[in-house]
């Protein structure tokens, strides 16, 4: 199914199948894989096991699924799974907004929505790309490794920032943040690059959050405690602003 056009008139087919599994990941699996074989090898049962179930968790933890995004100018897309849990008005970060000495034009300092989701390890990891455009900063810095689900990860973590620039010139950015055991962040682009809404930017080691800067005048069509589908769930519709409530049942 990957890369067929599907639309809402009965256009393409779908059908489940197994996720495949991030080149990222297929190392670490080969590796706990192999010290399960060999534990089970010398009888070692005990640690065995709990390897063959390590192997496992790393599979589900990579694994990559095809994602349906819609395509329309008029979206954009989680960048990544989990819930949402975070809905405020703050300033962008500085790294978003202030002159690079690149000539790239940067996010207004003024504040805008930011929607914070927050993977748990047992979400697919891979983030996707809010929005199709030119990727106009990769900025990351270092830092703590503080509960993602904390507001002040924003600030005090370990994380990386993405600006993203339609051919119109409207923004958005999004940031990457590393959690309690995440402990690497993997870009798979770069300044420069030309990537399609939906498209797989990077992802983050064993759990963490993503937070999204909405453009000025635009509100998230999602609300707390909502889950997301990286590359499928619309987060908003830009020049929307919408008051959506939910009840949790």
């Amino acid at each position: 199914m990957s890369g067929e056009i599907l639309d809402n008139r009965g256009r393409g087919s779908a059908g489940w199948s197994w996720p495949s599994v991030h080149p990222e990941g297929r190392k670490f699996a080969l590796i706990t894989g192999v010290l399960s074989v060999g534990a089970a090898v010398m009888a070692w049962e005990t640690i065995a096991w709990p390897l063959a179930f390590l192997t496992l968790g790393v599979v589900a933890f990579f694994r990559d699924p095809v994602r349906v995004t819609p395509r329309d100018e008029r979206v954009i897309v989680s960048p990544a799974d989990g819930i949402v849990t975070l809905i405020q008005k703050v300033a962008p970060p500085r790294e978003l907004c202030a002159d690079d000495g690149s000539g790239v034009r940067g996010m207004s300092p003024d504040p805008v929505t930011r929607v914070s989701i927050f993977m748990s390890v047992f979400d697919a990891h891979i983030n996707r790309s809010p929005i199709g455009g030119t990727i106009r900063r990769v900025v990351y810095i270092p830092g703590r490794f503080i509960n993602a689900d904390l507001d002040k990860a924003s600030e005090e973590n370990e994380r990386q920032h993405f600006l993203v620039e339609r051919s119109d010139g409207l923004q958005v950015g999004f940031t990457q943040i590393a959690g309690l055991v995440a402990r690497r962040i993997v870009p798979f682009v770069k300044g420069g690059d030309i990537v399609a809404g939906g498209q797989r930017i990077g992802l983050i080691r064993f759990g963490s959050r993503v937070d999204v800067y909405l453009p000025a005048g635009t509100e998230p069509r999602v609300i707390i405690g909502q889950t997301m589908v990286a590359g499928e769930t619309v987060l908003a519709e830009i020049g929307m602003a919408p008051m959506i409530e939910g009840i949790g049942q």
